[in-house]
C-alpha cells in the first residue's frame, strides 16, 4: 500500500504514544540489541530466600511490552509496558537482591525499577555479559523511544496506515481502520469510527482508498480551533510568512519576537520542504510549534535555573519529604531505599531518617512502634549518595530522628564520614562563627544534618577547655519527634554521641516555645519541627509572627500522626506562612503532593524556590490572612479560556467505556486567591473534546499563587474520576493559545494527552 506516498509533502502533527512500528523511526531495525531482547532469554527472578524462579522473559512483537512465562506450565504470568519502566540498574542494588542474594553474584544481577508503586523486578543473569547485555539493551530501547522526535512520530502514523493494510490491497475496511487506531494507541467509540469511515467512503464501497485514505487521515488529525487561529494569520497564498508569525506571536502570544525569532520557528518546526525553503510556515508546521516545549504553558525559561541562588539557605522553599523510607502507609508498609530513590529523582532535597538500634550494632531505618520493615541505616545513606544529585545540584538535608544508643550513633556517624566524605559539611563554611546561613550556590553538592546537638554552635569556636562536651547530656524532646507520647511512656533519656552531635552545624532541632522566645534565645542555625495541627494553628492566628520568624530560622512541619494512610495536607497556608520545609508523603499521589510538584516545577527542578522579597524581609507586615495593603498586593486578573483537549486516555478500562471529560482551573494561594472553577462535561469523547468556556480569577498575592488545571471524567452517581493534570507557578504562565501537558497520578506525562487553553493576565483595575 503506497499510503505513504500518497501523502508525500502533507505532514500533520498528532501527538500520540505508542511503540509499535517505531523501528524504522528509532533506527534500530536490525539493531543487535532489539533482537536480543525480542528473542530474550531465561532470568531468576527473585522475591525472597526461598522464591527464587527461573522465568523466560522476551519484548513481545509490538516492541512495547515485556512478558515472562514459567517454562513448566506455560502461563503467561506479568507483562509491563516499556514506558512503565523508570531505570534498570546493574548489580545488587535492590534491598530484595543485597537481602536475598550472595555478594558474588553481584556481576550478574540487575534490578528493573518503576515508575508506579509497583515493586522492582529483582532478577539474576546466568553471566556477568548476559546481565550487561540485559541492562544496556533495555536501557537503549527505552532511551530511543522516549526520543522520538514529532516528524518521527508523524512518519510513523502514515507507516500505522500502511500496516493496518493487512492483506495489502491499497484498501482500508472497517475493521482494518479499527486496527489502525489501535496501532496509533487511539481508543475509539465504534459508533464514532463507524462514522468517520462512512463519512470517508465517498464510492460507498465498503472501504477506504486512495483519497479517501487521505480524507480520514485529515479528520483524524483536523483541529478546527487551529484552524481558525492559522487562518486568522496565514496571509501569504494560505501560509504564514515570517512576518505573518511575528505578528502572531507579539499579538496574541504577547512576546517579544523578531524576524530572526520567526526564521529559527520555521526552520525547526516547518515538515514540508518546499514551504521551508521559502521560508513559510504551514498549517502543519505551526501545530507542531504549538506542541513545541517552547510554546508551551509554562515559561521555558523557568525550566532552568532563573533565581538567585546566593541568598542565604533558610531564604527558600525546600522540597521536602516525610518519612521518607516508607513506599506505603505509615503502620504496616514496607520501608525501602528505593523510596529515597524516588524522593531524591522528584527534587525532594530534605529527607528523613528514623533511626533505632539493630542487631549487629548496625543502625535500622523504619516508623518505631509500628510494624513497618526495617532497612539498614548505612543501605540509605548509599543510596542518597548515590541520587542526591542527579537532579538537583543543590543541597540534600538529611533530617534524622535519632531514637539509637550512644554505640550505634557512633556508627551512624562513621557511616555518613566514610560514604558522604567530604560532601559532608561537618564544620561551618568560612572563617570563624557564622551570622547568617550559606546559600545553595555555596552548598551545592553538599550535605547538611538535621538533629540535635550536645551544644551551641559557638562553642566549638570557644577556647580548648572550655567546650561542653558532656555526651551524657539528655536532649529537651522538641515537637519534631513524633513518638514522644510513646517514649514519655518509657521514660526515655537520649544522649548523644559527640561523633554525631558535631555533624549537626546549620541544622540544630530544638523545641519551640513561642516566637518570642525565639526571637530572644533561638540561634539562626537553630531549626524548630511543628506539628501540622499546630502550624496550622499558627499560619492562620499569628501569621505575620510566623512570617518574620521565617525570615532569619528554618521551619519544618511534617504530617498528623493521624495520618495513618499516609495521606497529605495543603502545604500551601504552611508556604504562606514563610515555612521552608513542609514535609509531605512523597509516596502517596493526591491533589496536595500535586500542588507541592507544581511549587517546585520550575528553577529547574533544583528543589528550591526562592522566597518572595516581602517574606525574606524581617519588619515585612505582609500577613496572608488580612492582607494589608503593601508590595505583595500586585492584582492581576487571569482570564483562562479552557479549547479543547486531544488524545485523552481512558481511566475505566471495560471496552464500552467511553470518557466524558470536564475540565477544572484552580487557583490556589492565599486565601482570597483561593477559588475553582468547572466546565460541562462532553459527552462520549475522548479524543477531541471541544468547551470554549471562559473563566476569570481575581489574584492578589501572584508571587504565591499556583494554578492547576485537572481533567475529569465527569459520573453522574459517583465521584469523578481523574484523568490528569498540571500545576505551576501563577508567574510562570506564558499568555496566549498555550498547550498544557497533562501528568498522570505518578507525575508522569501522559505523551498523547494535552488541554488547549487561551491565558490572559491583565492588571486589576
Amino acid at each position: 500500500m503506497q499510503v505513504k506516498q500518497e501523502f508525500a509533502g502533507k505532514k500533520s502533527c498528532l501527538f500520540v504514544e505508542s511503540y509499535s512500528l517505531l523501528l524504522d523511526f528509532t533506527g534500530m531495525e536490525g539493531d543487535p540489541d532489539l533482537q536480543f531482547l525480542l528473542q530474550g532469554g531465561d532470568l531468576l527472578k527473585v522475591r525472597s530466600s526461598s522464591w527464587k524462579k527461573t522465568r523466560y522473559y522476551r519484548l513481545m512483537e509490538d516492541c512495547e511490552t515485556m512478558w515472562y512465562e514459567s517454562k513448566k506450565t506455560f502461563k503467561t504470568n506479568q507483562k509491563f509496558l516499556l514506558d512503565d519502566i523508570s531505570a534498570v540498574r546493574i548489580g545488587r542494588q535492590s534491598e530484595g537482591l543485597k537481602k536475598y542474594t550472595e555478594e558474588h553474584v553481584e556481576c550478574r544481577c540487575f534490578s528493573i525499577m518503576f515508575k508506579s508503586c509497583r515493586k522492582n523486578l529483582d532478577l539474576v543473569a546466568s553471566s556477568e555479559e548476559e546481565a550487561k547485555q540485559w541492562t544496556n539493551s533495555l536501557q537503549k530501547m527505552i532511551s530511543n523511544l522516549s526520543n522520538l522526535n514529532s516528524q518521527q512520530k508523524t512518519d510513523w502514523i502514515l507507516s500505522c496506515l500502511n500496516k493496518a493494510d493487512k492483506n495489502r490491497d491499497d484498501k482500508l475496511n472497517i475493521s482494518e481502520l479499527k486496527n489502525f487506531l489501535h496501532l496509533i494507541n487511539i481508543e475509539m467509540d465504534d459508533d464514532y469510527t463507524e462514522m468517520l469511515f462512512k463519512k470517508c467512503d465517498t464510492s460507498k464501497s465498503g472501504y477506504l482508498a486512495g483519497e479517501e485514505i487521505e480524507h480520514f487521515y485529515d479528520l483524524l488529525t483536523h483541529r478546527e480551533e487551529i484552524d481558525v487561529i492559522y487562518g486568522e494569520y496565514a496571509k501569504t497564498t494560505g501560509f504564514m510568512s515570517p512576518q505573518n508569525l511575528v505578528d502572531f506571536l507579539i499579538k496574541e502570544q504577547r512576546e517579544k519576537a523578531t524576524l530572526a525569532d520567526a526564521h529559527n520557528i520555521i526552520q525547526k518546526n516547518e515538515p514540508d520542504e518546499n514551504a521551508k525553503e521559502k521560508k513559510l510556515l504551514s498549517k502543519d508546521g505551526f501545530l507542531m510549534y504549538m506542541h513545541h516545549p517552547d510554546a508551551l504553558v509554562l515559561n521555558p525559561d523557568h525550566r532552568e535555573v532563573y533565581q538567585d541562588m546566593s541568598q542565604p539557605l533558610n531564604h527558600y522553599f525546600i522540597s521536602s519529604s516525610h518519612n521518607t523510607y516508607l513506599m506505603e502507609d505509615q503502620l504496616r508498609g514496607p520501608s525501602s531505599t528505593e523510596a529515597y530513590v524516588k524522593a531524591l529523582l522528584k527534587g525532594c532535597r530534605c529527607v528523613e531518617l528514623d533511626c533505632w538500634d539493630g542487631s549487629d550494632d548496625e543502625p535500622e531505618i523504619y516508623h518505631g512502634y509500628t510494624l513497618t520493615s526495617k532497612i539498614l541505616f548505612k543501605d540509605v545513606i548509599k543510596a542518597i549518595k548515590e541520587y542526591a544529585f542527579k537532579v538537583s545540584d543543590y543541597p540534600v538535608i538529611l533530617s534524622l530522628e535519632n531514637n539509637c544508643s550512644v554505640k550505634q550513633q557512633e556508627v551512624m556517624a562513621q557511616h555518613m564520614s566514610s560514604i558522604l566524605g567530604s560532601a559532608l559539611i561537618t564544620s561551618p563554611l568560612g572563617d570563624g562563627m557564622p551570622i547568617n546561613f550559606p546559600s545553595p550556590e555555596e552548598l551545592k553538592g553538599k550535605f547538611l544534618i538535621k538533629g540535635k546537638r550536645l551544644n551551641k554552635l559557638e562553642a566549638s569556636f570557644a577556647p580548648e577547655g572550655e567546650e561542653d562536651d558532656d555526651t551524657d547530656m539528655t536532649e529537651e524532646e522538641d515537637d519534631e519527634d513524633e513518638h514522644e507520647e510513646e517514649q514519655r511512656k518509657k521514660k526515655k533519656k537520649l544522649k548523644l554521641a559527640k561523633e554525631l552531635s558535631d555533624m549537626v552545624v546549620y541544622c540544630r532541632s530544638v523545641p519551640f516555645h513561642s516566637f518570642e522566645d525565639a526571637r530572644e534565645n533561638q540561634s539562626f542555625y537553630e531549626i524548630s519541627s511543628f506539628k501540622e495541627g499546630k502550624a496550622m494553628k499558627l499560619a492562620e492566628e499569628s501569621a505575620n509572627s510566623y512570617i518574620r520568624h521565617n525570615v532569619d530560622k528554618l521551619s519544618r512541619v511534617y504530617p498528623a500522626g493521624s495520618r495513618a494512610g499516609s495521606s497529605n495536607y495543603n502545604p500551601v497556608p504552611l508556604w504562606n506562612a514563610g515555612c521552608q520545609i513542609v514535609a509531605l508523603n512523597f509516596q502517596t499521589t493526591c491533589t496536595n503532593m500535586d500542588v507541592n510538584q507544581g511549587r517546585f516545577l520550575v528553577n529547574g527542578k533544583s528543589g528550591y524556590i526562592l522566597k518572595p522579597a516581602f517574606m525574606r524581609d524581617i519588619d515585612t507586615e505582609f500577613d496572608p490572612i488580612t492582607l494589608t495593603r503593601g508590595d505583595w498586593l500586585k492584582p492581576k486578573t487571569l482570564h483562562v479560556m479552557v479549547i479543547s483537549a486531544q488524545q485523552l486516555p481512558k481511566v475505566n478500562q471495560k471496552e464500552s467505556s467511553i470518557v466524558d471529560p470536564l475540565v477544572k482551573v484552580a487557583v490556589y494561594g492565599v486565601a482570597a486567591d483561593n477559588a475553582e472553577k468547572e466546565t460541562s462535561y462532553v459527552e462520549n469523547n475522548g479524543f477531541n473534546p471541544e468547551w470554549n468556556e471562559t473563566f476569570q480569577f481575581d489574584v492578589y498575592v501572584p508571587e504565591l499563587a499556583l494554578v492547576r488545571f485537572t481533567v475529569e471524567d465527569y459520573d453522574s452517581v459517583s465521584d469523578n474520576e481523574f484523568i490528569g493534570q498540571y500545576t505551576l507557578p501563577f508567574n510562570s504562565l506564558k499568555m496566549g493559545y498555550r498547550q498544557v501537558p497533562l501528568l498522570n497520578r505518578n507525575g508522569d506525562v501522559l505523551p498523547s494527552a494535552g488541554l488547549f487553553v487561551h491565558i490572559m493576565v491583565l492588571d486589576a483595575e
